[in-house]
């Protein structure tokens, strides 16, 4: 009999050990959900820098099938690619999705006349000089130094654009190794 209550007892200890993991685990999930909504992801975590408006690389490339020179139309003619002016979002957001809040906010910064202070990703020190229109008119793909942005939710730095990046992307190409192509 004594066998049977100690094994009661136990059997007790046991069940209340699982309901309280049990419950411990509903409050972290609860946690986490309430963590998710107050931070606003709209995307996945462990991304690029979070932007004032999110912005899919992957949506418009793949799902929306648009060229990457629709918005980023200087990179064939000039030392930057640069981010494309509200207009061009405009060209489609005038009439798509219009009631997405983010949509909504993009609209009203153009109709306000205010830039949207975008975050930014990858940046070579100011003291080299780089032009994408030679190495696009050299038929280099963006992803070289850029990763597979057509991928990307949230941009990442793919490299660090660092002497011995570019050198070794020379040396590798047959390219110019003077100092004064990049350090003028």
């Amino acid at each position: 009999m004594a066998r049977l209550a100690e094994h009661e007892d136990q059997k007790g200890v046991g069940k209340a050990a699982l309901w309280s993991g049990a419950a411990a685990l509903a409050v972290l999930v609860q946690l986490a959900c309430a963590a998710l909504v107050l931070l606003d992801i709209p995307y996945p975590a462990g991304l690029g820098p979070r932007q004032p408006i999110p912005f899919s690389h992957r949506v418009h490339v793949h799902t929306k099938k648009i060229s990457c020179l629709i918005c980023h139309s200087e990179v064939t003619r000039s030392s930057r690619a640069g981010i494309p002016p509200l207009q061009t979002c405009l060209l489609c957001h005038q009439r798509v999705i219009r009631s997405y809040p983010y949509i909504a906010q993009l609209r009203e910064h153009y109709r306000q006349n205010r830039p949207v202070v975008w975050e930014r990703v990858n940046w070579v020190p100011e003291f080299a000089y780089f032009n994408h229109s030679v190495h696009i008119q050299r038929g280099f793909d963006c992803g070289q130094c850029h990763g597979d942005v057509s991928l990307m939710d949230r941009v990442v730095t793919a490299h660090k654009f660092e002497m011995g990046f570019c050198i070794t992307c020379h040396r590798k190409n047959g390219a110019t190794h003077d100092c004064f192509t990049c350090h003028r």
